[in-house]
């Protein structure tokens, strides 16, 4: 009996799309929903449901991909390529410094504060519009060149398009709340990296960038450095 599905397509692969999915639909449906269900249970409660789907949701993703993510076929091998593991730790620090707006309004974020859709013009955002998206371009460009096999392929193919996604639901949200403000803000920054700063839109203000959360990011960034080893030897024993 013949099958079309090639041998190197393991179950694994499927599942991490099924994740992936799964994450994408609960992320991103949860914040299209965000308005009415406010009005429902009020800010901080959905908040609260809403950061704890999404925590427990990417904790499963990451512990499946740390455990199969040689999985499937070996497409390319560079690891003992000079020059290579220096080149992925910067990529990876610099994605985090892109998808350091997560680690602003922290208050907020753990709903101490009341949430609020903000509409940032400042920092990162006249580099690009959508810096997680671009940060979570670079992470996965890292980790693919490192790892070189179809599931993590696979599972960086699934991320990106996530966030693809995500930019055109991110524009449309801030537009139905904000309107022409910000249509204005659109016009002056861009999605591509530095393309509003290369044709005058924008420019880079140095003192924007001397906030405590670069700190955090730069601190978050050693202490993974140094904890990857042990992160990996603690999920090898999640038996997935």
């Amino acid at each position: 009996m013949y099958t079309f599905v090639p041998s190197w397509f393991t179950s694994t692969h499927c599942v991490m799309l099924g994740l992936l999915l799964t994450f994408a639909i609960a992320h991103s449906g949860g914040a299209a929903l965000r308005e009415k269900a406010e009005k429902l249970i009020g800010a901080r409660l959905y908040r609260i449901l809403f950061a704890l789907v999404s925590l427990v949701l990417a904790v499963i993703l990451v512990v499946y991909f740390f455990n199969h993510r040689y999985d499937g076929l070996q497409l390319w091998q560079v690891q003992n390529v000079p020059g290579i593991q220096i080149l992925v730790w910067v990529l990876s620090a610099i994605s985090f410094v892109f998808l350091y707006p997560s680690t602003f309004n922290l208050l907020e974020v753990a709903a101490i504060s009341k949430p609020e859709v903000h509409m940032y013009e400042t920092g990162i955002i006249r580099i690009t519009r959508h810096p997680q998206m671009v940060g979570q371009i670079i992470w996965c460009v890292a980790h693919t060149l490192w790892i070189g096999t179809t599931f993590t392929l696979i599972t960086s193919i699934g991320l990106i398009a996530h966030h693809l996604f995500a930019v055109w639901h991110g524009d449309r949200r801030l537009h139905s709340r904000y309107g022409e403000a910000f249509e204005k803000v659109k016009q002056r920054t861009s999605i591509i990296p530095f393309a509003a700063i290369l044709d005058g839109r924008q420019s880079i203000k140095g003192k924007e960038f001397l906030r405590p959360a670069y700190f955090g990011v730069a601190g978050f960034v050693l202490l993974f450095w140094w904890s990857h080893p042990f992160l990996m030897n603690l999920t090898s024993k999640v038996e997935w």
